[in-house]
């Protein structure tokens, strides 16, 4: 039986080295894995860069999404080779809604008031606007049980968002035709615990809840991969 390919999906303000502790579990359990860069440009031209790369891997995939990569897995996940969704303290969208639509349905987490926003140049000459946390928030705020000697780091090599992402429909809800789990961060501060518990639900997630910060695939990379490997195990075929 051949086993399939994890493709790990990053959120806004983090790169694909968030899942540097997630990663050699996945790859110690002999299933192969993919980290591609997230353009955090907008939510579906995301999706279709996501798309690309697992079109181009061969045979079956499991799509694995932390924070607002849980919203660009949930429109990827449409590719006909796509076995299966887990979400990791993300955004678990209905097709047609935005994540500021979703959010908007609970109260802020500690995030609101961590915010910067700066200006980047766009290719028609007008100026877009990327959002980040404040580097002085980012241990608090998105990584509390983080080793603080990464959380440093973690700070000021962040990816920002652009901001138009946040109003940005979703073009499609994999979620509808595929199986999903979902975790929980019970101790989240950047996205409210309840906003992912809605989303998983309404997906008919299984759900795992884990007593963790944002980057629960940092601080509990077993746990995290026990859910990736769960399903994979039941989307055997």
């Amino acid at each position: 039986m051949t086993v399939p390919t994890v493709v790990l999906v990053h959120g806004a303000f983090a790169d694909a080295s968030s899942f540097r502790a997630l990663i050699p579990e996945l790859l110690d359990s002999g299933i192969p894995v993919v980290a591609p860069a997230v353009p955090n440009r907008s939510l579906n031209g995301d999706a279709a860069y996501i798309a690309s790369v697992v079109r181009q891997i061969p045979g079956d995939v499991v799509l694995v999404g932390h924070s607002y990569g849980c919203a660009v897995i949930t429109v990827a996940g449409t590719e006909d080779n796509v076995r299966a969704l887990v979400y990791l303290a993300g955004y678990a969208l209905e097709e047609g809604e935005s994540l500021g639509e979703l959010q908007g349905r609970f109260p802020d987490s500690s995030l609101a008031t961590a915010l910067v926003q700066t200006e980047f140049p766009l290719p028609d000459g007008g100026t877009g606007v990327d959002v980040s946390v404040d580097p002085a928030k980012v241990h608090d705020v998105f990584a509390a049980d983080v080793d603080p000697e990464i959380t440093r780091v973690l700070a000021v090599a962040q990816r920002p968002l652009a901001a138009a992402a946040f109003g940005e429909p979703a073009s499609a809800a994999a979620w509808r035709s595929k199986p999903s789990w979902g975790v929980v961060s019970t101790s989240d501060r950047t996205i409210n615990p309840d906003v992912e518990r809605f989303g998983y639900e309404r997906a008919g997630s299984t759900v795992t809840e884990i007593d963790s910060s944002h980057l629960v695939m940092l601080s509990h990379p077993k746990e995290a991969a026990d859910v990736v490997r769960e399903a994979i195990r039941a989307t055997e075929h």
